[in-house]
């Protein structure tokens, strides 16, 4: 079947459009986190108070998401998204304009509302724009946005950083965003709905008070100690009796927030559980591979920026391979590999020593980039083959808050995991640093006021860990100067050990799900090149 010049020329231009608006919200998830030490000394502001940059956005966007797809239905796609990207826009140059703390949170939480509707609206239109067996292409392309602006975010955020101010970091939309939403208004045509759902207050607001206290008590968990902390008690009492009121009023209003069809849908469910497990893995490796390398590894920012690119590049590549293999290969088998390879990749991550060449940490990076995009165009297509027109966009809207809560619990729990290990860690190797040990009968030469020290065995000791070890020989006629000389020393290795914990856990995430995959139903229609 030929495709009408200007449909085909209209549906293109659309598309650059819909990614702009896409990568603009996904990059900045994680773009201001590289310059949050720049901002704290520029605001004199201290490390928890700089942190409510950061959970403002997150907590704002995780409310307001739910809300996006009533919104488009009701007011028409057109004049959310173009509203949305205009205020996005404008919420980004009062952050870049902010002069007090105070005023670049409430500018971010701004920011987090008017984004929300972004990505899962984008992604309504490109599955509208295309026919069904050229959606999988359209999920690729559209993919690329959604995954490349928090893998990017940090490498962007330091280089703007570095080169300009941390001001810059949100400066960086103006263009972007003005673009934007020219584009949206001359290629959408506004449709609202004939006859839209009634507005269930009571539901959102419910789920609005559940999803904020479960966000607040993961992003302050780790600060205040979790359950030790009373905020935190509460906010876990509040989001578990908002979430269960929600649930039963869902199931017994006439016209609930979501609608129970969506429920119903088997494919959408297995997706959105997948969905959460993929955004876990993107977000937190992104989230713990830079400290690793700026802290353990020495790198600068930039330095750590250059080689975590490739991590993109491997995911732009799989992504544009697997669009022209959705229909023609059971997009189950898809998912399974790329969930394999990601698995493989983290594996590898276990295994990584203090001496771990750079070349090595490039080539992990692109495969796992590699698994990341054999995963996310064949589950989006997937999850969406069943659900019927008039719900995708609040079908949209759930798979993309279940993407942000399943990084959001990923990066909770593995850091909390991360800073418990390093201490139990570090205890653990301090219990043997001491002048009598039978440490110090490591080496081959005496020496008059100290023992040379033997790279490969010194940590074997200590802990079932091997890695490097900077010093040539440590006196050992004064037990203070142990600490002085081996304290720093034994804190990275702790920490080196706590990582490789992490990963772990997150191989076993990449795959212990993959049988799921098998309770979903094939792609209906196989794709079918258009003739042109």
């Amino acid at each position: 079947m030929s495709v009408d010049p200007v449909v085909l020329r209209r549906r293109r231009w659309l598309t650059v459009v819909v990614m702009m608006a896409t990568i603009m919200q996904a990059l900045d998830g994680t773009i201001a986190n590289v310059a949050l030490p720049n901002m704290q000394g520029s605001l004199s502001a201290t490390q928890e108070q700089v942190a409510w940059v950061i959970t403002s956005y997150i907590v704002s966007a995780a409310i307001a998401t739910p809300l996006a797809g009533f919104c488009a239905v009701r007011f028409g796609v057109r004049r959310i998204l173009v509203s949305s990207v205009i205020g996005f826009t404008i919420a980004s140059m009062l952050c870049g304009a902010a002069q007090t703390l105070e005023q670049l949170v409430l500018f971010r939480a701004m920011q987090g509302v008017c984004g929300a509707s972004l990505v899962p609206l984008s992604q309504t239109l490109m599955m509208e724009a295309y026919p069904r067996e050229e959606q999988g292409k359209a999920m690729a392309m559209w993919g690329v946005g959604t995954m490349l602006g928090p893998i990017t975010g940090p490498t962007l955020g330091g280089w703007l950083t570095d080169q300009y101010t941390w001001r810059w970091v949100f400066y960086i939309n103006l263009p972007v965003g003005v673009m934007c939403a020219i584009g949206l208004m001359i290629l959408i045509k506004n449709k609202a709905s004939d006859n839209p759902r009634p507005f269930d207050l009571l539901g959102f607001t419910l789920l609005s008070i559940a999803i904020g206290s479960f966000q607040l008590m993961l992003d302050r968990g780790q600060q205040l100690d979790w359950f030790g902390a009373r905020e935190i008690v509460v906010e876990a009492v509040v989001a578990g009796v908002a979430i269960s009121m929600f649930l039963i009023h869902m199931l017994s209003d006439d016209h609930p927030f979501l609608p129970r069809d969506l429920f119903r849908d088997r494919n959408l469910m297995l997706g959105i559980i997948f969905t959460a497990v993929t955004g876990l893995l993107m977000i937190v490796t992104a989230t713990l591979l830079p400290p690793f390398l700026q802290q353990l590894k020495g790198y600068p920012v930039f330095t750590t920026g250059i080689v975590m690119a490739p991590r993109g590049i491997g995911t732009m590549i799989s992504m544009f391979v697997v669009s022209r293999l959705i229909g023609r290969v059971d997009a189950r088998w898809l998912i399974a590999l790329g969930l394999g390879l990601c698995g493989l990749s983290l594996y590898d991550m276990a295994l990584f020593t203090l001496d771990v060449s750079e070349e090595r940490v490039i080539w992990n990076g692109f495969l796992q980039g590699i698994g990341l995009g054999l995963v996310f165009p064949p589950l989006t297509t997937l999850a969406f083959a069943t659900v019927p027109a008039r719900i995708r966009t609040e079908g949209a809207a759930i798979n993309a808050l279940m993407r942000n809560l399943g990084a959001s619990i990923g990066v909770a729990a593995l850091v909390a995991l991360l800073a418990r290990n390093t201490q139990e860690n570090r205890s653990q190797m301090v219990e043997h640093l001491t002048p009598f040990s039978p440490l110090w009968r490591f080496g081959t030469t005496p020496m008059e006021h100290g023992i040379p020290v033997d790279r490969s065995r010194i940590i074997d000791y200590l802990m079932p860990f091997n890695s490097g070890w900077p010093y040539g020989s440590v006196p050992v006629d004064d037990p203070s100067k142990l600490v002085a000389v081996w304290g720093e020393e034994l804190t990275r290795q702790a920490a080196m050990v706590a990582y490789l914990n992490d990963f772990r856990v997150l191989a076993v995430s990449a795959v212990i799900f993959i049988p799921l995959l098998f309770f979903m139903r094939r792609q209906i229609m196989l794709a079918r090149p258009s003739r042109r």
